[in-house]
This record gives C-alpha cells, sequence and structure tokens, in this order.
C-alpha cells in the first residue's frame, strides 16, 4: 500500500515496525521477513537512483502484497517531513537501513554520503528520542574495521582507522547513536553487516556485477589480483540476525569500566555486534563458485588493489551468537547457486 505523509494528519498511535530503506536490498528483505512473521511494517524509501528504481519498485510490489505493510516514499534528509513523520507516527522500534552504500562511490561523491549517512541518520535519531521506543536497530558496517590487522575482526576491537569516507560515515553513526543512547536512553544496537549478498541484491555489488559480465562473456575486474578475503553473508542468514537482535533491545551494561572502556557496549543502553557468515574466503575462491553456479568460464582483468578497499575482513560472531543463538546456516557455495537461479529468472522476466 501506498501513503503520502499528510503533514495535516491525525496523529497515529500503533505497533508498527518503521524500517527505512524499505526498498533496498537488505531494507526490503527485513521487512518481508517482519511481514511474514505477522507484524505491522511502514516501509520509507525515497526511491533515489543510484541503482535502478525498477528494482526497487519491484521490491515494493512483493512487499504490498501483504496486509500489513504502509509504503511512505520519504527521504531521511529531509529534516522538516521526518519530524512530521515522527510528530504524527509513533513505532514500537525501528530498523535504520537506509543509507548511501559503496565505498567506490564515496571516493567521487562524498557529500553523498554525509547528507545520507549523518544527517539522514541524525533526523532518524532526533525523531526516535521523541518516541518511546523499544529498540533502534541500524545498519553499520564491517568497513569500519579499516586499517587493523587482527583477524577475526572482533567488536570489541577499537575502529579508529577508517579506509574510506562510507566507512568513516559508518562508524560516526555508531558514535552518534552512542551519544543518543547516553542523552536520552534509547535503546540502540549497530549491526556491523559483512558483504551480504543473494536475490535481489545490488547490481553494484561484486556478486552481481560478476554473474552478470560472465553470463554475457564479459572480463570481470579482479582487483588485488583476487588476493583479498572476504566473510560473504547470505541474506537470510543477515535477517535472522537481525529480527532476533531486534527482539533483544540493547540496555546498559553494569561491568562497563570507563577507565578501560569496552566499545562495543556501555553504561548506556547501546551495543555493537558483528552479523556476518561462519566462514570467509578469498576473492578468487569466490570467483571459482560463480563459474560454478553459471557453468560458465570467467575472463579474469588482473588489477592493483584499489583504494579504499581493506584486504581481509572475517567476522567475529561470538558477541551475537552469546545474545541471540544465532550461526548462519547457509555456506557460501550454496548461498551463490540461490543467487545465480534467482538473477537468471529475474533477467528472463526482465527480457520479457
Amino acid at each position: 500500500m501506498r501513503a503520502a505523509l499528510d503533514p495535516e494528519g491525525e496523529e497515529t498511535v500503533s505497533d508498527s515496525v518503521l524500517v527505512t530503506g524499505a526498498a533496498g536490498f537488505i531494507g526490503f528483505h527485513v521487512a518481508r521477513r517482519l511481514l511474514e512473521d505477522g507484524r505491522s511494517v511502514v516501509g520509507l524509501d525515497n526511491l533515489n537512483e543510484y541503482y535502478d528504481p525498477a528494482l526497487k519498485e519491484a521490491r515494493l510490489e512483493q512487499l504490498g502484497e501483504h496486509a500489513g505493510f504502509e509504503f511512505v516514499k520519504l527521504d531521511v534528509r529531509n529534516r522538516d517531513l521526518m519530524r512530521t513523520l515522527f510528530e504524527k507516527r509513533r513505532f514500537a522500534s525501528i530498523v535504520h537501513l537506509a543509507a548511501q552504500a559503496g565505498v567506490r562511490h564515496s571516493i567521487d561523491h562524498p557529500h553523498e554520503y554525509v547528507d545520507t549517512n549523518l544527517v539522514g541518520f541524525l533526523n532518524v535519531l532526533e525523531g526516535a528520542r521523541q518516541q518511546e521506543l523499544d529498540h533502534l536497530v541500524f545498519a553499520s558496517s564491517s568497513s569500519v574495521y579499516g586499517a587493523n590487522q587482527a583477524q577475526p575482526f572482533d567488536v570489541g576491537q577499537g575502529a579508529g582507522h577508517p579506509l574510506s569516507l562510507y566507512a568513516a560515515t559508518k562508524r560516526s553513526s555508531e558514535l552518534m547513536a552512542h551519544a543518543y543512547a547516553n542523552l536520552y536512553g534509547i535503546p540502540v544496537t549497530g549491526l556491523r553487516y559483512f558483504t551480504v549478498y543473494g536475490p535481489w541484491g545490488r547490481p553494484d555489488m561484486a556478486l552481481w556485477r560478476f554473474t552478470e559480465a560472465i553470463l554475457e562473456g564479459r572480463p570481470i575486474d579482479v582487483h588485488n589480483r583476487g588476493d583479498m578475503q572476504r566473510t560473504f553473508t547470505y541474506v537470510d542468514d543477515a535477517v535472522e540476525a537481525t529480527v532476533r537482535v531486534l527482539d533483544e533491545p540493547a540496555s546498559a551494561n553494569p561491568t562497563w569500566d570507563g577507565s578501560d572502556p569496552d566499545p562495543s557496549t556501555s553504561s548506556a543502553p547501546f551495543r555493537l555486534l558483528n552479523v556476518g557468515a561462519g566462514e570467509s574466503v578469498r576473492l578468487i575462491r569466490f570467483i571459482e563458485l560463480i563459474e560454478e553456479a553459471t557453468g560458465r568460464h570467467a575472463q579474469k582483468r588482473l588489477l592493483p588493489m584499489q583504494r579504499g578497499d581493506v584486504r581481509a575482513a572475517t567476522a567475529d560472531l561470538a558477541a551475537l551468537e552469546a545474545l541471540t543463538g544465532f550461526t548462519p546456516s547457509v555456506d557460501l557455495a550454496e548461498g551463490i547457486r540461490r543467487f545465480v537461479d534467482w538473477y537468471r529468472e529475474h533477467r528472463q522476466a526482465r527480457a520479457a
């Protein structure tokens, strides 16, 4: 169901979950899961043109099949309309997934990242402090670990050396969230997602780009000669972790010690968690699995390391598992097969 924000409308109190970025990749999957669980969802998105809006519209069509879904077309950067939204609506909780994504895009378009990831998040935080939320869960990124070398990445490590502006905005959003948790008692959890992939994914991400090029017989660009290591997280696993965390509001850590501060918890109701898979692989192996799933050989252009890239990113999930009991269930080979099957169907439907 589509809805325009009516500044003159009556105030509405509900037990809905507000999902920002609901037409985006992870936002769509989270919203769909919540709806399938019987929850009411208000989905917010601006349907921008960072990639084909038709893909976002197709996701919304699927969400619109659920009676409990309401869509509000709204840009989180719009301070006045965001304020009106929170004045007129009351939400049980918020899953904030709206963001300007992409490490490489941030090199040439830095203002988009500050405007969306910082100003937009500030508008969400300002709205959240006016409400009695059960929980605010927001998307951070594994990219915040930046120049850290210790593997696997643990949320107890520092994250003070980001290698891209995208990573810097995500780390900044964590600090902003902590400040609001401390000042206003908002239960806030930041999720550091590790390379989420799967059906309905983003066309700018490696799996989509590589699959498309391989099926079309075009070469793929392989940076650092494929000598990079990543934790790839199947979207269903990322969603399962997100929903479990949503139902476990952050609370103050009674043992938190300011003289030896744990960066992942606080004396405020704040926490940080990694969301990833139980394995990490080299980029070359990732490409081999795409070749197996497509039945095609990849033509590779071996290129130097790109600015802003991290050489290795492996997730330590101990804190997430201790809180929720979550363990990932979809291995990389199976996840890639599922994506390739979906992509072929999507491409065929688009060509029809």
